[in-house]
């Protein structure tokens, strides 16, 4: 019986034993953790952007700031106070990037724990400000995306943005047009004779598919249109030439022809004074020098150059009804006479812009 007791005394003394030990456990695990409140607060490694690294790039205010964190990513790069400002975003789960906003400040960049987040970066002279919205990569530009143009309307020059090439304009009746040959390079346009000299007396001459700017690179409005193929162009068509001018229609030149006394003197009135073989120099009475700088047979090089010195060819964005082959041109000649006719889109004519 005493044997009896004394085992139940022993197991009731180390029950309570183990039961101090287990409060005594509790009340330590309590303290160390702290407020329950706690864990529903945010940790900065779960916002859904951060700030890394923040590098002044220059004194012209060019800042650098990439972003990370564990669900997405993004890097803003303001190149320069006239140059475009590059932003690129992206995810890692496949969420879209988050919407970021550049502002100047002294010295400090500052980030907010939201999937849309300001940030604010710092710059020493000059910073730029520019909004995201989408998760793909945007170019912003102080003056437009492919840098556009300049028209001074008192010394009525066009500075073309694109190359800073400067041209002579005329204002003719209604029309503002370039009152020298398009000098841009690009694919499927070439110098008389291949000589470099040429372009710059005489501009480019490209192929009607060049001219009208198939590839789709500065506007869509001539994009797919081309030799053997009939298109649907939008007008006006900017085609190659600089932003805010476009390849003139037939019409358009037509109205030239109309503005200046008909077809019987326009080939006088608009070619340039000197130049021209034989007696064939023109008055220039509006500045639009028109100079002899013939045309290429077709973009293959073994095909020859010809005209130059007697004829003057510009392309027009019209195409010839129901003709996969033909695209209307102007064209002027040494005998002063002047025909807005049509031909071969594989030729290669030069270009003159009329403004918007």
């Amino acid at each position: 019986m005493r044997s009896a007791i004394g085992s139940i005394r022993h197991t009731a003394a180390a029950k309570l034993q183990v039961y101090l030990l287990t409060v005594l456990a509790l009340t330590f695990f309590l303290a160390a953790c702290g407020d329950d409140d706690s864990s529903f607060a945010p940790r900065d490694d779960e916002s859904s952007s951060s700030i890394e690294d923040v590098t002044p790039q220059s004194s012209e205010g060019e800042t650098s700031v990439s972003s990370s964190s564990a669900k997405s990513s993004s890097s803003v790069t303001p190149q320069s106070s006239f140059s475009s400002t590059s932003v690129s975003s992206s995810s890692k789960n496949g969420d879209p990037g988050t919407s970021a906003g550049m502002t100047s400040s002294s010295e400090k960049s500052s980030s907010s724990a939201t999937s849309s987040s300001s940030v604010a970066s710092s710059s020493s002279a000059k910073s730029s400000s520019s909004s995201v919205k989408s998760s793909s990569s945007v170019v912003l530009s102080s003056s437009t995306i492919d840098l556009g143009s300049e028209y001074d309307d008192v010394a009525k020059t066009l500075k073309d943005l694109r190359d800073n090439q400067i041209y002579r304009t005329a204002t003719i009746g209604t029309q503002t047009w370039m009152a020298e040959n398009l000098n841009f390079e690009t694919k499927k346009s070439f110098c008389y004779d291949d000589v470099s000299r040429n372009c710059a007396k005489y501009g480019r001459l490209y192929t009607w598919a060049a001219a009208m700017d198939s590839v789709g690179t500065w506007s869509m409005n001539g994009k797919g249109c081309g030799y053997t193929v009939m298109c649907s162009p939008t007008y006006p068509v900017r085609g190659v030439c600089p932003k805010g001018w476009h390849l003139p229609t037939k019409e358009e030149w037509d109205t030239l022809f109309t503005a200046v006394g008909g077809s019987d003197v326009v080939a006088k009135e608009l070619k340039s004074t000197n130049g021209w073989s034989g007696n064939g120099n023109g008055l220039d009475t509006y500045a639009f020098s028109a100079l002899p700088g013939g045309y290429k047979v077709d973009d293959n090089s073994s095909l020859n150059y010809e005209d130059e010195g007697d004829y003057a060819y510009f392309w027009s964005s019209t195409e010839k009804a129901k003709n996969n082959y033909s695209a209307y041109y102007l064209y002027l000649r040494y005998n002063d006479d002047a025909y807005v006719s049509s031909g071969y889109k594989c030729r290669l004519n030069s270009v003159r812009c009329v403004k918007d």
